[in-house]
């Protein structure tokens, strides 16, 4: 029976590097539909386009936090360090993501709201969801003891994600410049094929970066947790008492 305080066999990255091709397949194909197949909109001209990229990286970034959110729970329950590795790794990518959606929601901002930034709901609850994840890995950062760091950024990700819901809920629950959240049934059938295709580029891409991001975790622990080398026999001088 496999010893949950060790870490797992590591996995090739073969099946990492395929998710991010996918990915980036989908992603090309819906950002052209999304560029140069669909229509201008009505009310906001060009400008909209950033949706097939915003909403995607959006709705990827909250489940980029809630894998992290599952990992850790099942680390605190199991103290199976596979899952502690899953956990480094979602978090990481869901950081790169969210700061990616802050700094697409302030280009999107500017020409609509007519300010790079505004104290809105939504856009407050964001950043103090950004800034948590990133707190997180500044902690794993600096604790070196494995069962140390595993459990205490386990906990501060359940702590975190609190404010995951705050953020999808902001736009309801507060009076907020920032519209209701986007889905296929709330958005025109013409412009969903290119937002679909992005959403499921996005989740690929992202998918294959956990992936990888999680090999590269393993391997850490594996050579933070292996034994100890045995000291080197002193080697005796030439000419030295034998």
């Amino acid at each position: 029976m496999a010893d949950p305080s060790r870490p797992s066999p590591v996995p090739g990255p073969g099946a990492g590097f395929a998710f991010m091709g996918l990915g980036a397949s989908l992603l090309a194909a819906g950002s052209y539909l999304g560029l140069f197949v669909a229509p201008r909109e009505s009310y906001m001209g060009d400008v909209y386009r950033i949706m097939y990229a915003h909403v995607p990286t959006a709705w990827n970034t909250m489940l980029a936090f809630t894998f992290a959110f599952g990992a850790a729970l099942a680390f605190l329950l199991s103290a199976n360090f596979k899952w502690d590795a899953r956990h480094e790794a979602a978090v990481e990518v869901g950081v790169v993501m969210a700061g990616l959606l802050c700094l697409q929601g302030s280009i999107w901002a500017r020409p609509t709201w007519g300010v790079w930034w505004d104290w809105d709901p939504r856009l407050t609850t964001t950043a103090v969801m950004f800034f948590a994840f990133v707190g997180i890995l500044a902690l794993r950062r600096f604790v070196e003891d494995p069962v140390k760091r595993a459990t205490w950024s386990a906990v501060a990700t359940i702590i975190a994600y609190a404010d995951v819901p705050i953020v999808y809920y902001s736009v309801r629950w507060w009076n907020s410049l920032h519209q209701m959240q986007s889905s296929p049934e709330t958005v025109s059938a013409v412009f969903v094929i290119p937002l679909r295709t992005n959403a499921f580029g996005v989740l690929f891409f992202m998918t294959g970066l956990i992936t990888l991001r999680t090999r590269i975790a393993s391997l850490r622990l594996r050579q933070e947790m292996a034994p100890p080398l045995p000291e080197p026999a002193p080697v005796l001088a030439p000419g030295a008492a034998r």
